[in-house]
């Protein structure tokens, strides 16, 4: 894991390094309540990884937790997407600034992440 600058009470946990054992011990410090997904996840990508014979499924886990975990060790801006998501959902407004505010976010938490 390597450190990184965070808001003004900083991140709750490293950046974890890009590998299942990394993620999946800060979603255990993060997120505890996500490991079953997680689990999951990590199951379905390796069966079609060995299915496929590629490494597509596992990258795509890697890229989502990745994302996941970079977004929650920030709990303001954990907070402020499901904030934008609840908008989006709720369909009472026009979602189109809500929208671009999501994948500002999502590209902060790709480079964050390393991705």
């Amino acid at each position: 894991m390597s450190a990184q600058p965070g808001g003004p009470y900083g991140p709750l946990i490293p950046v974890p390094d890009l590998n299942p054992d990394a993620l999946r011990a800060a979603v255990a410090k993060i997120a505890p309540s996500r490991l079953p997904a997680l689990t999951q996840h990590l199951f379905e990508a390796t069966t079609n990884a060995q299915q496929t014979q590629s490494l597509a499924p596992l990258r795509a886990f890697v890229h989502s937790w990745a994302v996941f975990i970079a977004i929650e060790r920030h709990p303001e801006r954990a907070a402020r997407l499901r904030e934008l998501e609840r908008i989006v959902d709720a369909g009472e407004q026009d979602p189109a600034k809500a929208i671009d505010e999501i994948r500002q976010i999502r590209r902060a938490a790709e480079a964050e992440a390393g991705l």
